[in-house]
């Protein structure tokens, strides 16, 4: 309820600062939504209070890798929490159990995996989604839009959260 006041209390502030402001021009990198934003003005309103600067946030995305925090990254990336690390597998038939092997001893175990397959989504291996299924993880499989949208939600949410991620221009 309070943030809900908060809310209407900041909007005709924000209003007047929206007419002032132009608008702002999108760079090369695809933006992707937050949780953060609310309705249709969306940098204004901040619905999750003292969001830890240093959370890792994926901001965009294009064919060949994404903008985490900021910075631009090449190629696939696999993050856990707040952890983000280079991932090997360039295409989605490269990704194996032993390319998420690292889900058998990392702690906490995340709730789910969110595995972005690139441009399309892709019809996960039954024995992959089993060894995912073995060390206690659940899997959703997207496309790498979606995926990395996705975690940012979670992670924002305070969930224990991890991502594998094909860069966007990756196709079956």
């Amino acid at each position: 309820m309070a943030v809900r006041q908060r809310a209407a209390s900041a909007l005709p502030t924000l209003l007047r600062t929206l007419r002032k402001e132009p608008l702002k021009p999108h760079s090369h990198v695809n933006a992707l939504p937050s949780l953060r934003r609310a309705f249709s003005l969306y940098d204004q309103i901040n619905l999750i209070d003292q969001v830890p600067e240093d959370q890792l946030r994926f901001q965009g995305y294009n064919d060949t890798g994404f903008t985490v925090n900021g910075v631009e990254y090449e190629g696939s990336l696999l993050c856990v929490g707040n952890l983000l690390m280079s991932w090997k597998p360039k295409k989605f038939s490269e990704i194996t159990a032993d390319s998420l092997s690292l889900f058998k001893v990392i702690r906490p175990i995340p709730e789910i995996l969110i595995l972005g397959c690139g441009r399309d989504i892709q019809h996960v291996d039954p024995e992959l989604r089993q060894f995912i299924r073995s060390t206690g993880v659940k899997l959703e499989a997207v496309d790498s839009r979606n995926a990395a949208s996705t975690y940012n939600i979670l992670n924002e949410e305070g969930r224990i959260v991890a991502a594998a991620l094909l860069p966007h221009g990756v196709s079956s």
